[in-house]
C-alpha cells in the first residue's frame, strides 16, 4: 500500500479531515488499525467535522461579532431574569428556522450584547449567517450608502444573511432614510429571516424612538409580533467585574 501517495491525494483533494484521521490511524500498530468499514466511517465523518468546523470559523469571522461570547457562560440568575430553561429553548437556533425574532431589553452593562453575540455564535454553530452591527455603525453605513448610490446592494446583502443582529437600538435618533431603510429590511425579512435587537429602552417606548407613527407602527408590527423577549434586570456585570 503506497501511502504517501494516498496522502499526496488527500492534500490534493483539500480533504484535510480525511488526512488528518487517515496519517493517526496509519501510525498505528497494524493490529490496533480498524477493519476497513470502521476505517471509512471515521475517515467520512472526521471530514464532516472538518468541513463543519471550518465553516463555523468563516461565519464567525464574517458576522463581526463585539465579543467572543458562548451560550454557556451567560450568567443565569432569578436576580437577571434569566434562566437556563429560556436560553435552553433557543440554543438549537430553531428560532431561526422559523424566522423568529429576539428582542432583548436591560440596563447599560446589564449583558444584551453578550447574550445576542452569544446567540449569534450558536447560529454560526448551527450553520446559518450571521451579522452583526452597533446602530451607530449601521445608521452610519446607512447614510454612506445612500450617498454612494449602493443602498440597495448593501439591502440585497443584509437580506441574504439568515441572522441579523442591531445592538444598542435606541441610543442614536433615526432620520428619515434610516426608518425606511429599517422597515425595507424588517419587510424583507419578515416570515423568512431572523433579528435580534438590544435595547435599553422598554420596547413599549420603541414606537416613540421610531418617531414617524405610521411608520413607526409598521416597524413594530414585523419585528415583535413573532418574537422571543429577554428583559434583562439587575445591577451593571461591568461594575461588578471592576468592583472584583
Amino acid at each position: 500500500m503506497n501511502t504517501e501517495n494516498t496522502i499526496y491525494e488527500l492534500q490534493q483533494l483539500k480533504l484535510k479531515g480525511m488526512l488528518q484521521t487517515y496519517q493517526k490511524i496509519i501510525s498505528m500498530p497494524q493490529q490496533e488499525q480498524p477493519g476497513i468499514h470502521h476505517f471509512m466511517a471515521q475517515l467520512s465523518e472526521a471530514e464532516i467535522q472538518s468541513r463543519l468546523h471550518n465553516r463555523t470559523e468563516m461565519y464567525l469571522k464574517l458576522s463581526k461579532l463585539r465579543y467572543d461570547a458562548v451560550l454557556e457562560q451567560v450568567h443565569c440568575t432569578s436576580d437577571r431574569n434569566l434562566s437556563r430553561e429560556s436560553i435552553a429553548a433557543i440554543s438549537d437556533c430553531g428560532f431561526v428556522k422559523r424566522a423568529e425574532n429576539i428582542l432583548i431589553t436591560g440596563a447599560t452593562g446589564c449583558g444584551k450584547s453578550y447574550l445576542a453575540c452569544a446567540i449569534g455564535r450558536q447560529a454560526c454553530a448551527f450553520g446559518y449567517k450571521t451579522l452583526y452591527f452597533s446602530m451607530s455603525k449601521f445608521l452610519e453605513k446607512i447614510t454612506l450608502c445612500k450617498l454612494e448610490g449602493t443602498l440597495l446592494k448593501f439591502l440585497a446583502q443584509i437580506e441574504k444573511t439568515h441572522l441579523l443582529i442591531l445592538d444598542d437600538f435606541g441610543l442614536h435618533p433615526l432620520d428619515a432614510n434610516s426608518r425606511l431603510a429599517i422597515l425595507q429590511i424588517l419587510e424583507d425579512r419578515y416570515g423568512k429571516k431572523s433579528v435580534i435587537i438590544t435595547s435599553q429602552l422598554p420596547v413599549t417606548n420603541w414606537y416613540e424612538y421610531i418617531g414617524e407613527s405610521t411608520i413607526a407602527d409598521a416597524i413594530m408590527d414585523r419585528l415583535a409580533g413573532n418574537a422571543h423577549r429577554f428583559d434583562l434586570k439587575g445591577e451593571s456585570l461591568r461594575k461588578k467585574s471592576i468592583n472584583n
